[in-house]
């Protein structure tokens, strides 16, 4: 019986989307609380690191490095501006293209922000080569259904 499940397509045991589905769900769960601390959610958080790198992006750009449509971003950043965190304006260069700047109370959160990551990886409690292993699958993984 064991070994009918090894050839099962349709066991669950066996489904890669199901691994990354429940480790997913995880680290999402995982991040929450450290990002009530911050009044931020997962989305958001995204969002703010995007923005903590390159202040002055267009939403365009932020929309393909985060792999979100407009229409799923600009409500995600409404709320961001609600928060005082982000400045949606219009670019000098092209006024048709929207751009986004961080404020002075963005830059003070970045400074809580930055203890994020390294409480996540102790809660992962997996090496650093593991992980980095990990993100370079998922990576691959990501970019052979976008091809």
């Amino acid at each position: 019986m064991a070994n009918d499940s090894i050839r099962d397509p349709l066991c669950l045991d066996n489904q890669i989307c199901f691994s990354l589905y429940s480790a997913t769900n995880a680290m999402v769960r995982a991040y929450r609380p450290l990002l009530e601390k911050l009044d931020l959610t997962y989305s958001q958080y995204l969002a703010m690191m995007v923005l903590w790198q390159s202040d002055g992006i267009s939403v365009k750009d932020m929309g393909e490095q985060l792999h979100l449509d407009s229409g799923t971003l600009t409500p995600l950043l409404k709320r961001l501006e609600t928060k005082g965190l982000v400045i949606r304006g219009r670019s000098e260069h092209d006024e048709r293209v929207r751009v986004l700047n961080i404020t002075a109370a963005a830059r003070v959160l970045k400074l809580e922000a930055e203890k994020v990551p390294e409480q996540m990886k102790c809660q992962i409690k997996i090496s650093d080569a593991k992980l980095m292993q990990l993100k370079s699958l998922c990576d691959e993984v990501y970019g052979n259904f976008t091809e």
